[in-house]
């Protein structure tokens, strides 16, 4: 026991202590947690009060344990990673699975939800207890809570057998980027480079080949480059050695597609088990099943939605691409355009139309200045205030993290939250992302304060500058807040309906997306947008040129996303499993009916969808464009009251924050929706914003 007495993962209160957790405290905090909650999980069903404070609020109370482990080991493994911790994880992975689905599978639970659903009190409860009731007598039918005998079995071995792929799925496009480099020696191969890819580049080389105390020299190399986005991006953009494009576009598109990390076996298996999944709950398909929890009424919804976008986009994209081959052409390319020169040629007539590059941008984005930034709106438009936390020696799992609190006007505290801002390609998944630490929710009759996690993946600070951002990383951090500022400013108490817990999956970028659209606001980007050296305000002309770029290449952004959305679609809904077509043959006939360039021969970029394959995304893709049909609507609001009108931006960014921020999960967003805008979203102003409509 006294191991357990030191051991950091069972702490149950104050914040977790994020230094003190050694990949050895895993397996015993985990061991430990488990029979915790298994002993209370009998005690609730062997004494099943079909009331709310009988049964639902003791069943809450199973996740506090869990939040101080698993959910903690689970924000390392994103965080800080290593093989140690990952092992530890992949033991104790299967045993967690097998709780939550004897959890989700209880008889008696079941039996009880049902019983005070049909209740004289289930009346008497808010909408939030309601939805939540709801909620868990779905999640336990998914869950297999009917299933008897061999079914049973059947479902339980699929449950545990698509985890244990999704896990190997993720971790293998873990390993396959991690894997490939390209080490360039020729100065003339770095023409043209921004300076930060050649700073960012001589360092990694360092980093990995370097010998011990050797200085990175941007300017005489050698430079590595990897398939880590800050890399890759940049680097097909701005190279001017043809060869070397097409060779990391190459392995960018065929990541994890053979040899040590190959994913594709998995992509076969994965979507015969989640067919046979719905089938055993009673779907016709795997999309069928996912959309019975989202807010997308059915297939054809959807459907409905691709259509409206992409018929507007197609004519776009096509003009598009026809402006690069011509650009490509007048500056002699004598080759036909192929997929690794997109991203260069894009870039160069970026430059030529709007006159300005990445490098011009960067000086005035510190971190530090886009915090404010991004703090100052948040204050205006929903009444609170952010600042650097008071409290002393909090917890963090690297010394970039920082810590803040947010408060109310009249100072109350209302929630707090961490930014973890830079990349960190050998410990840290890819991507940006917002995670609880905690949520809301009562512990002895008082709310618990949420406590979220923003983590991104932008340029570190180099040559003691500090952290110069990309104008695509200020969206991303304004993305991630969003998602976090739903976290924080919940006023709901039960923690399943706080906060972003129990919205809709396809309902849950809303708020993100939204937050994005402020970027172009004239006075938010002006007000943030200082030179990190003369602290001197970005010029109008490059905000103007900044604004008019937003547009650049939407159509065939807008219709690489819907091909994504579609091929989502199509594998978990028409694809015949034991048809003659493969997984790779229906995404490529879906790429040529929808992109307006033929799919890249050797592309398989199924075998790194890790949205998909590894994420929440399965037949969900399409939340994305769902979600920014919802945010471009709800900003259009604010666009009809007039940005410049500063009370009426009040009273309405009030009236966001009441409903779509505040009500969490606790109604339909439909119905939240409708309380905020008047009625339901359309795609007028999603296509109107992306310049695809006037």
């Amino acid at each position: 026991m006294s191991n357990l007495e030191n051991n950091p993962l069972m702490a149950r209160s104050g914040l977790p202590q994020f230094e003190q957790i050694k990949p050895e405290h895993v397996i015993p905090a985990m061991d430990a947690t488990l029979a915790e909650v298994e002993s209370k999980l009998k005690q609730v069903e062997a004494n099943i009060v079909p009331t709310w404070d009988g049964l639902c609020k003791p069943l809450e109370e199973l996740d506090i344990p869990f939040e101080y482990t698993w959910s903690v080991i689970n924000h390392l493994i994103s965080v800080k990673n290593s093989d140690e911790l990952r092992k530890a994880h992949q033991e104790v992975l299967p045993r967690v699975i097998d709780f939550s689905l004897r959890m989700s599978q209880s008889k008696p639970i079941y039996e009880g939800l049902k019983k005070l659903r049909d209740s004289a009190d289930y009346a008497k409860l808010s909408d939030a207890k309601k939805r939540i009731i709801e909620k868990k007598i779905k999640a336990a039918e998914h869950s297999g809570v009917g299933l008897e005998g061999k079914p049973k079995e059947r479902f339980n071995e699929i449950i545990n057998r698509m985890s244990k792929i999704t896990t190997d799925f993720s971790n293998n496009v873990l390993d396959a980027t991690k894997a490939f480099e390209l080490i360039i020696t020729e100065k003339s191969d770095i023409e043209g480079w921004p300076r930060n890819l050649k700073q960012l580049s001589a360092q990694s080389y360092v980093r990995e080949k370097g010998q011990t105390g050797q200085k990175a020299d941007p300017e005489n190399g050698p430079w590595r480059i990897t398939l880590d986005y800050p890399s890759s991006g940049p680097f097909l953009q701005h190279s001017r050695n043809r060869e070397q494009r097409r060779q990391v576009y190459h392995a960018m598109v065929t990541r994890a597609s053979g040899e040590k990390f190959d994913n594709a076996p998995l992509i076969n298996e994965l979507l015969k088990l989640r067919k046979e999944e719905a089938a055993i709950l009673g779907f016709k398909t795997f999309a069928e099943l996912s959309l019975d929890t989202k807010m997308a009424p059915d297939v054809a919804a959807v459907e409905k939605m691709f259509c409206e976008l992409e018929k507007p986009a197609r004519p776009v994209a096509e003009k598009e691409l026809e402006d690069l081959r011509k650009i490509a052409a007048e500056s002699g390319q004598t080759e036909p355009l192929k997929h690794w020169d997109i991203a260069f040629w894009a870039e160069r007539l970026r430059e030529k139309l709007y006159d300005f590059t990445d490098d011009q941008l960067r000086p005035y984005f510190p971190l530090p200045e886009v915090l404010n930034g991004l703090f100052s709106l948040a204050e205006r438009i929903f009444g609170i205030k952010i600042q650097k936390s008071q409290q002393h020696n909090v917890p963090r799992w690297h010394e970039d993290v920082n810590y803040f609190d947010v408060n109310d006007e009249n100072g109350k505290t209302l929630a707090h939250f961490y930014i973890d801002p830079y990349s960190r390609p050998a410990e840290k998944r890819g991507g940006a992302w917002m995670n609880e630490c905690f949520g809301r929710r009562i512990i002895d009759g008082k709310p618990r304060l949420p406590i979220i996690y923003l983590v991104c993946n932008g340029t570190p600070p180099v040559d003691g500058k500090p952290s110069l951002m990309s104008f695509g990383e200020v969206t991303t951090l304004f993305h991630e807040f969003g998602h976090g500022i739903q976290g924080m400013l919940t006023v709901i108490d039960e923690a399943e309906a706080a906060g972003i817990n129990g919205v809709e999956w396809d309902a849950v970028e809303l708020a993100s997306q939204f937050m994005e659209n402020w970027c172009y606001n004239r006075p938010t980007l002006m007000g943030m947008a200082k030179h990190y050296e003369t602290g001197a305000q970005m010029p109008d002309d490059l905000f103007e040129k900044v604004k008019a770029a937003k547009n650049f290449r939407a159509g065939a952004a807008m219709l690489r996303q819907l091909e994504f959305g579609k091929t989502d679609i199509y594998l978990h809904h028409y694809f015949d499993i034991n048809g003659s077509e493969t997984p790779f043959e229906a995404a490529r006939r879906i790429a040529e009916q929808t992109g307006v360039m033929p799919p890249y021969e050797h592309e398989k970029f199924l075998c790194s969808f890790s949205h998909i394959f590894a994420g929440g995304y399965c037949a969900g893709y399409y939340s994305y464009k769902w979600a920014e049909v919802l945010s471009a609507d709800a900003f259009a609001a604010f666009e009809e009251v007039g940005l410049d009108n500063e009370k009426a931006v009040t009273e309405l960014g009030r009236r966001y924050r009441n409903t779509i921020l505040a009500l969490g999960g606790s109604k339909h967003p439909t119905e939240v929706y409708r309380m905020f805008r008047g009625r339901d979203a359309n795609t007028d102003a999603l296509l109107r914003h992306s310049g695809l409509k006037n």
